[in-house]
């Protein structure tokens, strides 16, 4: 196994999925060649819940020089679809990170063109099962479903990052288990602590209690502002609920949160916030809270340890596989403002620690792991 081509989404049409495809690109780029091939339009911009940010400059995180980087796939372009499988087949293998359905027309295309061509190995990991919105949606879901299974049928092997999710995907598309191996997601370390940050932002309360990424239902934010109201009304006084992140579908927890009887004490930054502004809310926080119904994994949590934060987070999904060995994890039951709120009061009652990050989340392991699973599934190729 000499070198890998990777399939993702570019920095133009910007999500956790963007920064991912850039560290295991950069991580793997450190043993074998790496080809990482983009998605420049995805699909129409209009029907992208954060359309008007879409082309905006907002990542710092770059591929190094080792990385081959072509941004070339359109959504309505046949001619990028058949360059794209050019480029990849010169590879010993190919990887695609699945996680929306707006994609699956480009990977079924070079899917097929691979089996035409002579055919390499092909392996999709699994970021999301199905979308939450997507699923909601009958002719989006029915599509993501007929799709999804041409794809997987033509596909060698998968990846995944917990057992839950090993088994949730086994179990809905009928994979055998044998044919899913787990790798960690690593953790999001190139963000840098910034000295004074509570300041910088304004903040005058001593402890901070971060929610951070996406406001959508399943993320259960309503549930942390209930906890937050419950907390002793010593403890509100001497802290703020920072809740920062672009509100997709989820106007529930922005209308509760402005109807409560401490909004005064709520911040809510609505809007996608960009790297040069991360560190700053990480660096300016006490805890993270991740009170979701349910999750694959979060990149969020993976910020949150290279910052060594306590993390509030309920068990659900990989996300309690991802936090199970990372000493500064609370975690609670999914829908429990009370669970959330008696968390959130051990935090604040303890001394708050530096908490290393599990050496195995480290992007090296990480992408030893990689290396293992591609060798072994050239050798029987």
């Amino acid at each position: 196994m000499n070198s890998v081509a990777i399939f993702g989404p570019s920095k133009r049409f910007l999500s956790g999925v963007s920064y991912y495809t850039i560290r295991l690109s950069n991580a793997l780029s450190e043993f074998i060649d790496v080809k990482t091939i983009l998605f420049r339009n995805m699909l129409p911009k209009k029907l992208f819940p954060g359309w008007r940010r879409v082309g905006k400059d907002l990542a710092e995180l770059k591929f190094n020089k080792k990385v081959e980087v072509h941004e070339i796939l359109n959504w309505h372009s046949l001619h990028t679809w058949v360059k794209a499988h050019s480029m990849a087949k010169q590879c010993d293998a190919i990887v695609f990170q699945w996680w929306t359905s707006s994609v699956a027309h480009m990977y079924l295309a070079i899917e097929l063109l691979n089996k035409i061509s002579g055919r390499k190995p092909i392996i999709i990991e699994f970021h999301e099962v199905v979308d939450p919105l997507e699923s909601s949606i009958l002719p989006i879901k029915t599509y993501s479903r007929i799709m999804g299974k041409f794809i997987r049928k033509l596909a060698s092997h998968y990846v995944v990052h917990s057992g839950a999710d090993r088994e949730l995907i086994s179990r809905i598309y009928r994979i055998p288990e044998e044919s899913i191996s787990i790798i960690p997601h690593g953790i999001y370390d190139h963000y840098k602590r910034v000295v004074n940050a509570k300041k910088r932002l304004g903040i005058k309360e001593e402890f901070v209690i971060l929610f951070f990424g996406l406001l959508r239902p399943y993320k259960g934010v309503k549930y942390l502002i209930k906890a937050f109201e419950m907390l002793p009304e010593d403890m509100v006084k001497k802290s703020r609920l920072l809740i920062v992140g672009e509100t997709w579908e989820d106007r529930e927890s922005v209308r509760v949160a402005e109807e409560s009887s401490y909004r005064d004490k709520i911040t809510i930054v609505n809007r996608y916030v960009p790297d040069s502004e991360v560190s700053l809310y990480f660096s300016a926080s006490d805890v993270l809270v991740l009170p979701y119904t349910r999750a694959s994994q979060s990149g969020v949590a993976h910020i949150a340890m290279s910052f060594g934060l306590p993390i509030i987070a309920t068990k659900v999904g990989g996300v309690k596989e991802a936090l199970l060995n990372y000493e500064g994890t609370h975690f609670i039951e999914p829908k429990s403002a009370e669970s959330i709120a008696m968390a959130i009061e051990r935090v604040y009652a303890g001394k708050c620690k530096n908490y290393p990050p599990p050496e195995s989340l480290r992007w090296s392991n990480v992408a030893k792991k990689w290396i293992q699973l591609l060798e072994s599934i050239s050798a029987r190729f």
